[in-house]
């Protein structure tokens, strides 16, 4: 019983860093088709203001998944880790990669500087998910058992290489709908609409590509394929569907704060439909959560670690988070600054 809540957990930490780093890494591909210097000046300077606040903290969610996969599933993390470890360790490049262009980026004084961490920033930000995405493919395909060596068949396949382009798209398409709604925060009405045709054609994409997939997983991974056509999984499905027609309604119209929900609950059904289809297995057809779970003892504890979680870091989290779209954490000007200098100055009684 332990070992299925735990399980649960971890398909909700997955879910949470696909929507929420998802977001970041698609405004990383949006930055690397901006254009040159001068075409991509504005985009790229709406993606540096709204990543700003809160691109760091979207990995918690990322360590949260590792976390669980080490403690409460010591066998399934070294199986993955084992058969895949060089796609993992491109991602994992990426991640630093990513973090440290989009860091120096704004602080480069010269020309050069900015666009050579530009380049990293944005060619990471499509890296990653890629190889993440290979990765997880692999688990859905059943090309990966315990015991399994590294071999490039286990993420290079066709479900691999689906689940990878999936993976950026479903980035491409939050980065798209976040940025279009800071547009409308930060008052650049020409980015606006800028966004918005993105979000549509990357959606349209992003449907084209799960058709797709739909036919590879039914060859390639007939458990998963299973999975996604009945019970639970249908139904998650069904759900992504909805979500994505809610999603293209809402971007013609005036878009708001319910096509971010409406977005995000594309990539969180598409994602939770997966791990329902997997069902009982965490690895098809050779692992399943009964045998891949730690000592009863240790799923105990990461049970209240968990709980302890969801008390007090996941409040703080969504706090930050309502207060970035809310315009709140926003950098303070020079002009602000000085003014802020001066008032503190003149109130100032002299000594004496």
């Amino acid at each position: 019983m332990t070992a299925d809540l735990i399980a649960v957990v971890l398909l909700l930490a997955v879910t949470a860093y696909a929507c929420a780093g998802g977001t970041d890494y698609g405004a990383g591909f949006w930055d690397l088709t901006a254009g040159g210097a001068e075409r991509g000046r504005r985009p790229r300077w709406l993606i540096d203001h709204a990543m700003a606040p809160v691109w760091e903290v979207n990995n918690v969610w990322l360590i949260f998944v590792l976390v669980i996969m080490w403690t409460g599933f010591p066998t399934l993390f070294q199986t993955v880790f084992t058969a895949m470890w060089l796609p993992l360790a491109l991602a994992a490049m990426g991640l630093v990669l990513r973090g440290a262009g989009f860091a120096f980026r704004r602080p480069s004084r010269r020309l050069a500087g900015r666009r050579l961490y530009g380049a990293v920033f944005a060619v990471a930000s499509l890296v990653t998910p890629f190889f993440l995405g290979a990765a997880v493919g692999g688990v859905a395909s059943g090309r990966v058992a315990p015991g399994t060596e590294a071999s490039a068949d286990a993420w290079s396949n066709p479900t691999s290489l689906m689940f990878g382009l999936v993976a950026i798209a479903t980035t491409a398409l939050l980065g798209a709908v976040f940025l279009t709604c800071d547009a409308r925060r930060f008052d650049a009405p020409d980015l606006v609409g800028y966004f918005r045709w993105r979000a549509l054609g990357t959606l349209g994409a992003l449907t084209v590509l799960a058709v797709i997939t739909g036919f590879v997983t039914h060859e390639d991974s007939p458990h998963v394929w299973h999975g996604l056509t009945h019970g639970l999984g249908l139904l998650f499905v069904v759900m992504a569907g909805v979500a994505a027609l809610a999603t293209a309604w809402l971007l013609l119209r005036t878009p708001g704060v319910w096509v971010r929900v409406t977005a995000v609950g594309v990539v969180a059904s598409a994602v939770i439909a997966w791990g329902m289809a997997q069902r009982p297995y965490l690895v098809p057809t050779s692992l399943t959560v009964a045998d891949a779970a730690g000592a009863p003892a240790t799923l105990t504890w990461l049970a209240i670690v968990t709980l302890v979680a969801l008390v007090l870091v996941v409040p703080a989290v969504v706090l930050l988070y309502w207060l970035d779209t809310h315009g709140e954490l926003e950098e303070l000007t020079d002009a602000e600054l000085r003014r802020g200098s001066g008032a503190e100055g003149e109130g100032s009684a002299p000594s004496g």
